[in-house]
């Protein structure tokens, strides 16, 4: 088994020019060829060492995707060092925590604003370099000194390297929780390279492939994804969620990994321009993906299409669906994958029908993260695939997904009494599911989220959430019903597709709109078609519509954007009693 820099080495030493592009300005990008990304590291870990850092220390990043991460984090590991990355939007508090907690010896930032701002508020706070800007703490100075000193001893690395073995920790990465303090969890060369390794198996990918990257390098889906991209020589291109759409077009990317979210708002998206183009459009364009949806469903379920949905499927396909992947950046695009949260199967069977197949994929931070995946040849929608190479799964007496393999995290760091593991060694991933047959996985629900009715009956509601968001104009979804005779949903609705639908000025606020009588029993309309396919006991019977969205600022949101549960449903305890009181909503 390799190390992560064996992997990297043998990944960039073959030269190749746009290695890694980065949006720069409004249209231009900025390239690094893989020659210099390997030079980048290396100068970056002599620096760290040279800072005082030695093998096994803890160095955090601290930053939004850019190639400057990437950098400073091939160079940590060069260092011999271990990676804690982190979100740029984490609350102060909880870095300050994991710089205690981690032992940091060095933090990477973005700006002189990001260093200022962590030294004020975190009082356990090490020595910071960050990426912007000229000067003695900032990134250009750093790594020239890391340069200078690679040139004078060549061997540098080699001696920070050759010592380390697969089973030493390499990334710790915190989760972000949703209660309490998160939990660091160890994530070892071996882990790390074997995950990257098996789920990039089998994945048709070919050297030179354009991979456009948008969710965050500090969650360990998209680490994992980066490295595997590299270590396929793909032309990497990393832009951020503003611009997701713009640099589709631009790039034109063959594979891209996404979050569910992200695709219900490009969907969302190419309606909502539809229906503000008005007239036939706004009628078309809903039909045909519906149309296209249809029509997957029966393909992929080998039921007999009708001749009537063949012919409407044709010209769904002539006049609107051939058209979607050109207009999104989408045309040549191979597959895309979907991970970190459940993606509901009408989502990726109307991405189908417009020629964008989905391989969903699932997997937890203390798997490093790929537990089971689709590949593009054999996927099988609704589930999240079979496991990858070297993974073993099961299904515990009470349901909850066990897995072995080298991707399985060493522990949790300074939890050495609270290890999520069985008497046999499987680790306990908190996850409801089912194996078929021909060993594809599917995921039902949390273990400790599961809504028990006072009819005592038990209610996924991440299924149910799930299915509410095939609607249109429902943008966030909230199932409550522990204890209670039924599901309620707090709804936070498309407020842009709302405003189009009635005709709401834009000056309207959310709040505004969400008091309207004719407004909740839109949304309500739309969340009972939504569910008319579920168990009569897990149909939501009623709804309140939210002010806002929930964010991730609000402490409503993780940083991976799950909800958290017990935080909202303490802050909107009183629209939800009002709920199943009957009252207006």
């Amino acid at each position: 088994m390799q190390t992560i820099p064996q992997l990297i080495v043998e990944s960039l030493t073959a030269p190749r020019e746009h290695a890694f592009g980065e949006r720069l300005g409004a249209k231009d990008w900025r390239y690094l060829s893989s020659t210099q990304m390997l030079a980048r590291a290396v100068a970056i870990a002599c620096a760290i060492r040279n800072a005082g850092a030695t093998q096994g220390d803890r160095v955090a990043l601290i930053s939004n995707n850019r190639t400057d991460w990437i950098a400073a984090d091939f160079g940590i590991l060069f260092a011999g060092c271990v990676v804690v990355p982190m979100f740029a939007t984490s609350a102060l508090d909880q870095i300050d925590y994991i710089f205690k907690d981690s032992g940091a010896k060095l933090a990477f930032v973005e700006t002189q604003a990001d260093l200022e701002r962590l030294k004020a508020a975190c009082p356990n706070a090490p020595r910071f370099i960050r990426f912007d800007g000229d000067g003695p703490d900032s990134l250009s100075a750093f790594e020239a000194e890391g340069a200078a000193l690679a040139r004078v001893v060549s061997s540098l690395v080699s001696s920070y390297t050759d010592g380390l073995q697969p089973d030493e920790l390499a990334v710790l990465i915190y989760t972000s929780g949703t209660t309490g303090n998160p939990k660091g969890v160890m994530l070892t060369h071996g882990n790390v390279v074997s995950t990257s390794r098996a789920s990039f198996q089998d994945a048709s990918i070919k050297a030179g492939d354009v991979v456009l990257s948008v969710l965050p390098f500090a969650h360990i889906f998209e680490h994992n994804d980066m490295l595997g991209f590299v270590q396929d020589q793909c032309d990497f291109y990393i832009t951020q969620p503003d611009f997701l759409l713009e640099d589709m077009r631009s790039v034109r990317p063959q594979k891209m990994a996404l979050v569910p979210r992200i695709f219900e708002r490009v969907l969302a998206g190419v309606i909502g321009k539809a229906k503000a183009s008005g007239g036939l459009q706004a009628k078309l364009v809903p039909w045909a993906l519906e149309t296209g949806q249809r029509y997957m469903t029966k393909r992929v379920d080998g039921l007999p299409v009708p001749f009537s949905l063949g012919l409407q499927f044709w010209l769904a396909k002539r006049l609107v669906l051939s058209k979607i992947p050109p207009a999104l950046g989408l045309d040549r695009v191979d597959y895309l994958i979907s991970g970190s949260a459940p993606l509901h199967r009408d989502i990726a069977l109307t991405f189908a029908a417009f020629g964008v197949p989905i391989c969903e994929g699932y997997g937890l931070t203390e798997t490093s993260p790929v537990v089971t995946v689709n590949r593009v040849r054999s996927i099988r929608y609704g589930s999240v695939g079979p496991p990858i190479a070297g993974v073993e799964i099961k299904i515990a007496a009470d349901g909850e997904v066990l897995v072995k393999g080298p991707n399985v995290m060493k522990g949790y760091y300074h939890l050495e009494g609270a290890q999520p593991f069985d008497a046999e060694g499987w680790f306990m991933t908190g996850d409801i599911g089912t194996i078929d047959r021909d060993g594809y996985l599917y995921i039902t629900d949390r273990k400790k989220e599961l809504i028990k009715t006072s009819n005592g009956k038990y209610v996924a509601p991440s299924r149910v959430e799930a299915a509410i968001k095939r609607s249109m104009y429902v943008s966030q979804v909230f199932v409550v019903g522990d204890g209670r005779p039924f599901p309620v949903g707090l709804i936070a609705p498309n407020w842009d597709l709302l405003r189009r639908q009635f005709a709401i000025p834009a000056s309207a606020s959310s709040e505004e709109i969400s008091r309207r009588d004719d407004v909740r029993e839109f949304v309500r309309k739309q969340v009972a078609a939504s569910t008319a396919d579920l168990a009569t006991f897990e149909q939501v019977r009623r709804i309140a519509l939210l002010p806002r969205d929930l964010t991730i600022e609000a402490d409503e949101l993780s940083q991976t954007l799950k909800v958290k549960r017990r935080v909202v449903e303490q802050r909107y305890a009183d629209t939800i009693a009002a709920a199943y009181a009957g009252a207006s909503s």
